[in-house]
């Protein structure tokens, strides 16, 4: 199916206003960052994990409420099996006075259903910051892995250097929502080990966007020798908008069923896949592309500039 038949949409002549666009979120997202940080979840800083068990299991987020009154915070809660809770918590206190807070809040409130501790764990602050590190050395990994692999396909670093800046605009605006609207939005929005993961999908995501405009813009290239950089790369943009625009379009919509549906505990992971494929579709055709135009424009002028 295609929806854009022949288009010819002047992408590349209106780069600029998506490079100030793009400058104006980045910017957004750096001054969030320093005013509000972002919001770390348990494996991250640190704190204590429960495993509650019951004849019948509640709802996560009914759970959540009730813990938070006594322990003073906003617990993590996610169902654990068929039968438990998983409820993690801040270290600000004695493990086994938070343990005896859950335990006798569950039976106050759940009688019938005789809750009981199966299991206690503390994630201490040399592991939480075990975990924060690999997470970022798994990004950045990520970023060198992919400009080598874009090295080597597209025979080209100007190619690399344009996949990463997309997936470096991608990451930052999306992390950057996630500093402005936590404690706005009506879920969590706390990074932990599940927003990473979907952090790595939006950057695979992302990436698979990229390439394929970048295999037309090889293809062009050798096609319409006469032409034109700016002209191939545009023509390469929209003869590859309708699947990108069908394939953004249908990921989104199974996305957005995960969001409404998926219950409390994928709001925040549903969320960033949503900020993430629409970011990721639209540095895949103003980012991704205009950098690898400007870089070759770079090559091609810098010997002229020397010869004056």
């Amino acid at each position: 199916m295609r929806i854009f038949e022949n288009s010819n949409i002047p992408f590349l002549q209106n780069r600029r206003k998506g490079y100030i666009f793009s400058a104006v979120l980045i910017v957004l997202s750096i001054v969030s960052f320093a005013a509000r940080q972002l919001e770390l979840g348990i494996d991250f800083k640190g704190g204590m994990e429960f495993v509650v068990e019951m004849d019948n299991t509640p709802e996560a987020t009914e759970a959540r409420e009730l813990l938070s009154g006594p322990l003073g915070s906003d617990p993590e809660v996610k169902a654990y099996g068929d039968d438990a809770l998983l409820v993690r918590t801040l270290a600000d206190r004695e493990i086994s006075e938070t343990e005896r807070i859950i335990l006798n809040t569950m039976q106050a409130n759940y009688t019938d259903e005789n809750p009981r501790m199966v299991k206690t764990d503390i994630v201490g602050p040399r592991f939480a910051q075990d975990l924060r590190e690999g997470a970022i050395w798994s990004i950045l990994g990520s970023l060198l892995v992919i400009f080598v692999y874009i090295l080597i396909r597209f025979n080209g670093w100007r190619f690399g250097a344009g996949a990463v800046a997309a997936l470096f605009h991608d990451v930052t605006i999306t992390l950057g929502l996630f500093s402005l609207l936590h404690g706005i939005l009506p879920f969590s929005l706390q990074i932990d080990q599940t927003i990473i993961a979907a952090f790595l999908t939006i950057v695979g995501y992302s990436l698979n966007d990229t390439v394929v405009v970048f295999d037309r813009i090889r293809e062009y290239t050798n096609l319409y020798k006469t032409e034109e950089y700016v002209s191939v790369v545009n023509k390469s943009i929209n003869n590859t908008l309708s699947r990108t625009l069908v394939t953004s379009g249908t990921t989104l919509l199974v996305v957005l069923v995960l969001f409404i549906f998926g219950g409390e505990v994928l709001k925040g992971f549903s969320f960033a896949l949503l900020i993430g494929v629409v970011i990721g579709t639209y540095s895949s055709i103003f980012i991704a592309s205009p950098v690898v135009v400007e870089l070759a424009d770079a090559k091609v002028t810098t010997p002229q500039r020397r010869r004056r």
